[in-house]
């Protein structure tokens, strides 16, 4: 059958959509299970868990390491093969981890499952935004939002189910089959779009990037253990400003730049993506603070904690494609603006907790939370990706999911620090220490966090008014070059 248009995306649209929301599942999806089974996986190899640690500390350092560059490939020569690639090496590693006779090898296995997923995250989403180049995207980000959720919810729970009844080496073993399904569906719906490109890559560039990137990482991560002022975090600053500062001059200079500085100065992509770092810094802070409120304040039991802290990715996933579909009529700043409020009420009500708070309580909290962020996240990623040209929608992609790791990752650290300074220098993050819990610093913490969603509020209005629905001024082919 010929296709219908120059995009051979277009044709198979919500088969491409299954295909990178396969992609999104798996990854999403080996977050939480690894870190349930890590106090299980230090057990068995006998070390501690800050060393143990270093199974998640490593994933997240090469991917934030890897998704600019491999968004730039994407741009530059297509995306099935590389699409394939991220599905192959994920599953040979998650395969490799499983198979592990030491705790190093688990760390070299998850370093590979990194690039894999690195090669999904940076393409994913330029996927979807060949596939739908304007009419419906709002729904299909919706849509891919709702993965997101179950992914998050399903990681814990199945984690947990798998070390019990089969033990660790399992947690990894499940992504197997999916990264199978995956290569399968690559080859079966994806169209061939592999194109050549007269750009050079720029190694050195990427080189510099991920100095700097990784230094920023490590002071944000390990601030609070070295301390803020120490002379390791200070190396760290001085390291990772040094380097990026020299990234982005040489950036502003280069042909053929990793990430391409005419970007930024798109205000919907900048925008979105500052919005998007105050969301998740937020709602880390939530999902770092509130189990210890529940277990030391409260006093109740792992299960419970577990069905309280379920109900918000829940309640994103609910209403994840009710926003995408909304998103795609309605002013993308009035949409995240209402998402971003709605989350700061649900931050600003946790301060009201008491130990005597009743489940329905502690479940609606997260319930409007939840629902705040369904709301803003689906809107928000369709401005982002529809204000980048088609050319460059693997990078803009690329730039939201590093945007998107930044925020988690600071918003953890921000939680600690927050706490910590309002609680006398008690800290709630060592499950080893003393039980005492400051309501005090928890306090604060979620204050902070609502700040952070006010903050989105106001960041979120100066995209302006700009709707969903238009496509932009052209519809690009996925085979075009880039630059066309």
């Amino acid at each position: 059958m010929a296709s219908s248009s120059q995009n051979p995306y277009t044709d198979r649209r919500w088969a491409c959509l299954g295909v990178s929301a396969t992609g999104t599942f798996m990854s999403t999806l080996d977050g939480g299970i690894v870190n349930v089974a890590l106090p299980t996986i230090a057990h068995r190899f006998n070390t501690d868990l800050p060393a143990a640690q270093w199974v998640v500390t490593i994933y997240l350092l090469v991917i934030v390491c890897l998704l600019p560059a491999f968004g730039r490939l994407g741009d530059m020569t297509g995306r099935k093969r590389k699409y394939f690639l991220g599905f192959l090496i994920f599953a040979l590693s998650s395969a490799l981890c499983g198979a592990a006779p030491g705790l190093g090898w688990i760390v070299a296995g998850r370093a590979l499952q990194a690039v894999g997923a690195a090669l999904l995250m940076a393409n994913g989403p330029a996927i979807i935004m060949m596939s739908f180049p304007g009419h419906e995207r709002g729904r299909a980000l919706g849509m891919l939002g709702m993965v997101v959720s179950l992914g998050s919810l399903a990681g814990p729970s199945l984690g947990g189910l798998l070390v019990g009844a089969f033990g660790w080496p399992y947690i990894f073993y499940v992504n197997v089959p999916i990264g199978i399904l995956g290569m399968f569906l690559v080859c079966r719906i994806l169209p061939a779009d592999k194109h050549p490109s007269a750009e050079r890559f720029d190694f050195f560039g990427a080189a510099i990037y991920a100095v700097g990137i990784v230094s920023l990482v490590m002071g944000i991560t390990h601030g609070g253990t070295w301390g803020w002022l120490g002379p390791a975090t200070l190396g760290a600053w001085i390291l990772a400003f040094g380097a990026l500062a020299f990234f982005v001059r040489s950036q502003a200079k280069s042909m053929h730049p990793v990430i391409d500085p005419s970007l930024f100065r798109i205000r919907a992509l900048t925008v979105g993506n500052i919005a998007s770092f105050l969301s998740f810094m937020a709602l880390l802070t939530n999902a770092i603070m509130l189990p210890f409120f529940l277990q030391r304040v409260a006093g109740l039991p792992p299960m419970r904690v577990g069905l309280i802290m379920a109900a918000q990715p829940l309640a994103m996933a609910f209403v994840a494609p009710f926003a995408g579909l909304a998103s795609e009529r309605a002013s993308h700043a009035l949409l995240t603006s209402v998402g971003m409020a709605l989350a700061a009420c649900g931050l600003y009500a946790q301060t009201f907790l008491t130990a005597d708070s009743t489940l329905t309580h502690f479940l609606l909290n997260q319930v409007i939370l939840g629902l705040g962020f369904g709301v803003f996240l689906a809107p928000n990623n369709n401005a982002v990706l529809g204000s980048a040209p088609p050319a460059k929608s693997g990078i803009a992609g690329a730039i939201m999911g590093l945007v998107r790791t930044l925020g988690m990752v600071t918003g953890i650290a921000a939680a600690a620090a927050v706490y910590q300074a309002f609680s006398g220098g008690a800290t709630a993050m060592d499950l080893r220490a003393v039980p005492a819990f400051s309501r005090a610093g928890f306090d604060a913490a979620m204050t902070f966090a609502a700040v952070l969603a006010v903050l989105g509020i106001l960041v979120s209005l100066a995209r302006g008014p700009a709707r969903g629905a238009a496509p932009g001024p052209r519809q690009g082919s996925a085979l075009d070059p880039p630059g066309r």
